[in-house]
């Protein structure tokens, strides 16, 4: 019987299993799928020799991290490569805004604009005595006591956390155009926020772009050699070197309770495996209605979870180039990341598109592209490109007046993969030149994939405000621990959310053994008492 049942082998999941092993428990990890990893898994989808990401693609935050840092994944086979350039965002006139080094990010803003470059050194500078403490309140349980103690005293007075205070609510647009003249940092920033669900002018977006801005400057913008693949594979060695086990092919169909808590987990194959913890890196709604549809859970839960908000679907297209792309800029090329659309307005009307059900006319692209970076990814001379854009849950109509209809059945993927590369061929004509093999998979081929990412999201719920810290994943829970003693949520849908930090299952994995210490030290307590050992 293991001490703790991990489902799911996500990065998450994965992460939770080490911090429990580290403490010396016995750790089964099941996962439905036939190889680990979550969304966080690599392979050849479209020709021999191009190796893509299938799902997320680059890593920040997993060498910010204090819970990815712990992992310490270079020791275990990780070998992390970053390009030149982090993030670059073109446009169709050629211009490009870009966070390369300090100096390079410095000259690409003030082409924009006189003074851009020292408004950028003077915004990175908050970000240099600010960023540790802010992402340690982010990342660590609520309430973030100690990440909060250290932003204050970062921040140094009574005003300066009001000013930042504000800034924390500010909208990504009106951030762009309090801290500078022209449109290079205010795209940078508010194409940053967008990755974080953020429109531009979304209430909190601002501190969004600045987090993912300020990262790229500081440790770029990641990624590991020869595909994503590697970190998960990294975090499985790492954990079946203290004794752990990961078992694939094995879909958790229920948690089963006695007394009210937990102890056991049934599968797909009708195995039982008996445990007290539980640690689910699965989406609040499949936790709480799928998997402990037998548990009684509080009322107040399952009306809360009927206001659950998933973020935006996805359709993610992987392309096999013969050669590099053909980018109008040739500064272009250094990049790894890349943002496709023209600017902040640009940005708005497609999110406006998609707060109304319908398909963008024109995406917005995260992209990127590693020959840069890491050539053992693709053949010699060869590009290994990828780009993702939003599309909403649910499709009201199309934008583009192409009868895209959001079943995504016949012809609907090809339509809309067509459509973001006519949004590539505007800032790198003949684009489509270069394609070799393209592999496309919309909201229902990803949550195919990977059962988390429902209808296409992939932060595990929306990021918006009304759905963070204390209201994430619903109103009152803001913590791993659940009304099920020994179940703990170690999902995206838990606090901090998105991103692949391993915050979720570390915070959930340190519940577990919170938990357990207190029902260890009240055992103790009520042996001493009974056997007259206890103090008086």
């Amino acid at each position: 019987m293991p001490d703790a049942v991990v489902i799911g082998a996500g990065p998450n999941g994965l992460v939770g299993a080490n911090v429990l092993a580290d403490a010396g428990w016995e750790v089964l990890v099941l996962e439905a799928e036939p190889d680990p990893g979550g969304a966080v898994r690599s392979g050849e989808t479209t020709l021999p020799g191009f190796v893509h990401d299938r799902f997320s693609s680059f890593y920040p935050l997993a060498i910010v991290s204090p819970a990815m840092r712990a992992m310490e994944l270079e020791a275990h086979g990780v070998t992390w490569r970053r390009p030149p350039v982090a993030v670059a965002h073109p446009a169709a006139d050629g211009s490009v805004a870009l966070v390369g080094d300090l100096e390079a990010t410095c000259a690409s803003l003030e082409s924009f604009a006189p003074g851009d470059g020292d408004a950028w050194r003077r915004l990175y500078g908050l970000w240099e005595r600010v960023g540790g403490g802010l992402l340690e309140a982010l990342l660590t349980p609520f309430p973030p006591v100690r990440g909060a103690a250290r932003l204050a005293r970062a921040l140094g007075s009574a005003d300066a956390l009001l000013d930042f205070t504000r800034m924390g609510v500010l909208n990504v647009r009106r951030l762009g155009e309090e801290e500078f003249a022209g449109e290079g940092a205010a795209r940078l920033l508010a194409g940053n926020a967008l990755h974080g669900d953020f429109s531009p002018e979304s209430p909190g977006g601002g501190i969004y772009g600045l987090v993912l801005a300020g990262l790229a400057q500081q440790v770029g913008f990641p990624v590991p050699e020869g595909g994503s693949g590697e970190l998960a594979r990294a975090l499985v060695r790492r954990l079946e070197s203290r004794g752990g086990t990961v078992a694939c092919g094995e879909r958790v169909t229920a948690i089963v309770t006695a007394g009210g808590a937990a102890a056991a987990v049934r599968t797909a194959h009708d195995r039982e495996v008996s445990t007290g913890t539980v640690l689910a890196d699965v989406g609040a709604p499949q936790l709480f209605r799928d998997l402990l549809a037998g548990a009684p859970l509080p009322p107040r839960l399952d009306a809360a979870l009927g206001r659950f908000q998933y973020d935006n679907g996805t359709v993610k297209v992987d392309w096999a180039l013969d050669g590099p792309v053909p980018w109008l800029n040739d500064a272009m090329r250094e990049a790894g990341t890349v943002h496709v659309t023209d600017g902040v307005d640009a940005l708005t009307e497609a999110t406006a598109h998609l707060a109304t059900g319908l398909i963008p006319e024109r995406p917005f692209l995260v992209a990127g592209q590693y020959a840069a970076a890491d050539p053992t990814r693709q053949p010699p001379g060869r590009e290994t490109f990828w780009g993702y854009a939003h599309v909403p849950q649910r499709v009201k109509g199309d934008a583009g007046g192409e009868g895209i209809s959001g079943a995504w059945a016949t012809g609907d993927a090809e339509r809309f993969a067509d459509r973001m590369e006519m949004q590539i061929e505007r800032v790198a004509p003949g684009f489509r030149e270069k394609v070799l093999g393209r592999t496309i998979a919309a909201p229902p081929q990803l949550e195919a994939m990977n059962a988390n990412l429902v209808g296409g999201a992939l932060n595990g719920g929306t990021a918006q405000l009304h759905q963070q810290l204390v209201l994430r994943p619903v109103p009152g829970l803001g913590r791993p621990e659940t009304p099920v003693p020994g179940v703990y949520l170690a999902s995206a849908s838990a606090h901090p959310g998105g991103g692949v930090h391993g915050a979720c299952g570390a915070n959930a994995a340190r519940a577990a053994l919170r938990e357990r210490g207190l029902v260890r030290r009240a055992v103790g307590r009520a042996a001493r008492g009974a056997t007259g050992r206890g103090r008086p």
